[in-house]
Order: C-alpha cells, then sequence, then structure tokens
C-alpha cells in the first residue's frame, strides 16, 4: 500500500465499481485532488462520473482500489464510520433540489449546521449570508413549496455551502437552472473555494460547467481519457427546422 502524498485531500488509485446489475461503472480510475482545488469530471451520460463521486465521498465503496481522504483510507473503514466521515468533513449538491417541506428556507439552510452542534443563532446568521449571495435571501421565511425549482436548488446550494465543507460534491449542481443562473451560481461557487479553502469535485457532462475547474478529468464507460467530444447542442432554429419537417412529411 502506498500512502498518498500530503497534499492531497483525495487520493484515489486503480478504482473498480460494478452496478447491482453487473453493469461496469468505474474501470481502473485513479486521481488525486489537492486541497482548495476545483476538479472537474466531465463526460457525457453514462460515463460514471456520479460512480466516481459516490466512491470519493464514501457513500459506496469500491470493489477494488483505494479511496484516502486527508490520511483516512476510506476503502478500509465500515458504513458507520464513513458517515461520520461524511457528515464532518464533505457536502453535497444533487441536480434535483431535495428539501424538508416543513422547514422554512433558512431553516433547510441551517440544518445541517444545528445538527453539528452549532447554535440556532449562529447557524440562521450563516444560512441567511449564503442565501442572500446565492440571491433567495428574500425567500428566507417561504416553504419550499412557494419556490420555483430554481430558487430550491440554489438554497440546496446555500446549504451545502454553509456548513464550510473540506469537500464539497457536486453532481451536476447547475443542471435546474437556466443559463443566466447558472454563471452565476459557479461564480459563486468558485468564489466560496477561493475564499473559504473549500476544495469542490464537480460532475458534469457540460462544458461550460467544467470550464470553471481549476482541472478536469475527462470519463468515457468508466475510464479515463484524454479527450471526451461531447455531442453539439442543436440551436433552437435547427429544431424547429427538424420538427417542421417531421411535420410537413
Amino acid at each position: 500500500m502506498v500512502a498518498p502524498p500530503d497534499n492531497d485531500v483525495l487520493w484515489a488509485r486503480a478504482l473498480h465499481f460494478q452496478h447491482h446489475d453487473g453493469s461496469p461503472a468505474l474501470c481502473g480510475v485513479s486521481l488525486d485532488v489537492r486541497e482548495g482545488e476545483i476538479l472537474a469530471v466531465s463526460g457525457p451520460r453514462g460515463s460514471g462520473k456520479t460512480a466516481l463521486l459516490h466512491c470519493l465521498s464514501g457513500l459506496v465503496r469500491p470493489q477494488r482500489g483505494e479511496v484516502w481522504c486527508a490520511g483516512v483510507p476510506l476503502h478500509s473503514l465500515g458504513p458507520l464510520r464513513r458517515e461520520r466521515l461524511r457528515r464532518r468533513c464533505f457536502a453535497w449538491i444533487d441536480p434535483a433540489p431535495v428539501l424538508v417541506p416543513e422547514l422554512t428556507v433558512w431553516e433547510n439552510a441551517a440544518l445541517p449546521m444545528m445538527l453539528r452542534g452549532t447554535t440556532r443563532r449562529a447557524a440562521r446568521n450563516t444560512a441567511l449570508e449564503w442565501l442572500e449571495r446565492l440571491d433567495v435571501g428574500d425567500r428566507a421565511r417561504s416553504l419550499p413549496r412557494a419556490l420555483h425549482h430554481a430558487e430550491r436548488q440554489r438554497v440546496c446550494i446555500a446549504r451545502a455551502l454553509a456548513v464550510a465543507p473540506a469537500v464539497l460534491f457536486a453532481d451536476e449542481p447547475t443542471a435546474p437552472l437556466h443559463r443566466a443562473d447558472r454563471a452565476q451560481v459557479l461564480r459563486t461557487l468558485t468564489t466560496a473555494a477561493r475564499s473559504h479553502g473549500i476544495t469542490i469535485v464537480l460532475a458534469t457532462h457540460d462544458p461550460e460547467t467544467a470550464a470553471v475547474a481549476d482541472r478536469t478529468v475527462p470519463l468515457l464507460d468508466g475510464r479515463p481519457v484524454d479527450t471526451v467530444h461531447l455531442p453539439p447542442v442543436p440551436s433552437a432554429a435547427a429544431t424547429e427546422g427538424r420538427a417542421a419537417c417531421s411535420l410537413s412529411v
């Protein structure tokens, strides 16, 4: 067993992981993530991005390979110890926003901090600060059902940043957002990483989102590759033209 470098907050070697149906998700992926770095894991859908984030964050154990976090071997920890480490060091942003429907926006954003022992007042103040930075501060007293889909995603991002995690795992974090909203949210994420020393591992199939990272690891069919060519996004005019052709046949 080779010890990871001291300046790597995450270090993985030869990760192999299979889905429940036996299909391969990761086939020998190795990478390192330095402290304070923004690393993008790019590739088309089904390339293994989410599986890699799950292994790196300890949500699942790889069938083979090693994952180290700040010198701790995640791959050899039991479920309870992995859960404790995740609560203490990690935060997660999903593609779909999930909030507690009975809690207000600020309570949702403050909940992880209070679960860690932060006082209600301190957690509220920190939550409100991040909600303001993500332009949903005026919705702090609203319930999630009163928010638009994009607003709920902003609240989830504020909740993840508010705990000041050592590593933030973001799985397609801007997927529910319009293009203009994506730019602001990505600016907030990158600013937070720089100012608070947060390491971000970002999974995305969008080249513009990947461009904010310090470094990109492209995946294809569960393997790292030098370049991934993503299919071009059709223009609105081309889409309308195809629709008109199909209607005229």
